[in-house]
């Protein structure tokens, strides 16, 4: 005997099977191929963004309390720089490679040969909920630079930035060759038992394994943009009040629920002292004495993300913050002190409002720490030293390298954003998006006479 469920997975299945296949057949006919569709649906998506910035904002509220300061420049504004850049650049990216002649030595007299990008066919972007908007179309972008056909899945933890996704995403862009399901784990769970020909995942590396796992079924390739413990080095020739400023604006922005914000710092006792007091300072200056009150501060996704951050409270010692009020999702911009290695706060990736101080006696000690846990998706360092700077190049592993300015690299299109090992694979942004959605096909021409 069928059950009501077993029946409703059944069809769910099915559904999802068709719209894939509808997809499929829609790339299938070139239509997503030539350079003046790729440009035509890069200006529909910038003009999704363009023209509804407030509705953007407010789903973005709805879902996070994020400040509208916040969603424009994070969700609107760099998503629309990003398109505007691959706009400017994508014929160039896409014109043939030419090999010289010394290359092709040995073979036949006007044998040629090169590269040329083509896209890889249908894929599937999952999207997060802590950027809902950015890191859903960023990709998005991406995708249809290359060419592709898309179904995008937002996050069902940002409910109402999905259904916006849902109901613009149509509107805006070719509905024969852009989709959008909505859903949580029965929805994904079908996607995933699909075959695409490339899977983009945002999200956490549980997840992820459950992705490449599903990927590996079809060998199907797969980009992994996932988190960890970025860690900051501060050393003592620095400007502390600089260092605190740019530190707490990085670290407690989206309440602290941002992949490459700063998790902790690494830094020798008398600097830790002195960034106490100046962290306070930086904080109180971004959000007044009161941040549950402030327009300019967020809150936690959820419930299940309040009380998993709230538990790593006890660690170390409270500098300040520390308040929370579970019915309003609150969390204080807090720092601890006195952290060590061994600490609930130190064993998990934060993603939250709470940032430890863990002193180190020297930059030999700050580096064997980093390189003691996983490679973070970004590694930050503010230090006038320049022999300090090659070394936490040189010495360490990280998706990113930051020095002066936390998270600023994203904003920065020709630069690769990714990380490595723990932190995920592949890459995008710029002309590294057209990369990660396409294939690039060698091509040699022998003369047959």
């Amino acid at each position: 005997m069928t059950t009501t469920t077993e029946t409703t997975d059944i069809s769910l299945r099915e559904d999802t099977a068709a719209l894939v296949a509808r997809l499929r057949a829609t790339f299938a006919t070139g239509r997503t191929r030539p350079l003046a569709w790729r440009e035509e649906q890069l200006r529909r998506l910038r003009a999704l963004f363009t023209e509804n910035r407030e509705a953007i904002a407010d789903a973005l509220h709805s879902d996070l309390r994020k400040p509208r300061r916040e969603a424009y420049a994070a969700e609107v504004d760099l998503p629309v720089h990003e398109i505007d850049h691959t706009l400017a650049h994508l014929a160039q990216w896409l014109t043939p490679t030419s090999l010289d002649q010394e290359s092709l030595a040995g073979l036949p007299q006007g044998s040629t040969a090169g590269t040329q990008y083509e896209p890889l066919g249908t894929v599937l972007v999952i999207a997060p909920w802590n950027y809902p908007v950015q890191l859903s179309l960023v990709p998005v972008a991406g995708a249809l630079a290359a060419g592709n056909a898309i179904l995008l899945k937002p996050s069902e933890l940002a409910p109402a930035t999905s259904e916006l996704m849902a109901r613009l995403v149509p509107r805006y862009l070719d509905p024969e060759a852009v989709a959008v399901v909505e859903g949580g784990i029965p929805e994904t769970t079908a996607l995933l038992a699909q075959r695409f020909d490339h899977i983009f995942y945002t999200g956490n590396g549980t997840v992820g394994r459950i992705v490449m796992r599903a990927a590996a079924e079809h060998l199907t390739p797969v980009t992994l943009e996932l988190g960890g413990k970025s860690p900051v080095f501060v050393d003592q020739d620095t400007d502390v009040s600089v260092v605190a400023a740019r530190l707490a604006d990085a670290k407690f922005r989206n309440a602290g629920q941002t992949c490459v914000a700063p998790d902790y710092v690494l830094t020798d006792p008398a600097t830790a002292r002195a960034l106490e007091v100046a962290l306070a300072e930086a904080v109180e200056g971004l959000f007044g004495p009161d941040p549950q009150s402030s327009e300019a501060y967020g809150r936690m996704v959820n419930q299940r993300h309040f009380d998993r951050v709230s538990a790593l409270l006890d660690s170390g010692t409270r500098v300040f913050g520390g308040r929370t009020d579970r019915d309003d999702l609150y969390i204080a911009p807090t720092v601890l002190a006195g952290v060590t290695g061994d600490d609930p706060v130190m064993r998990e990736e934060i993603f939250g409002p709470v940032l430890p101080l863990v002193e180190v006696a020297d930059l030999d000690e700050a580096i064997a720490f980093i390189n003691d846990r996983d490679k973070p998706l970004a590694l930050y360092g503010f230090t006038e030293n320049e022999t300090t700077r090659r070394r936490l190049a040189a010495e360490t592993s990280s998706g990113g390298l930051g020095f002066g300015l936390p998270m600023a690299h994203l904003r920065v299109s020709d630069l690769p954003f990714g990380g490595v090992g723990e932190s995920g694979m592949g890459s995008y942004h710029g002309p590294h998006s057209l990369a990660a959605f396409s294939h690039r096909r060698a091509r040699l021409d022998v003369p047959l006479g």
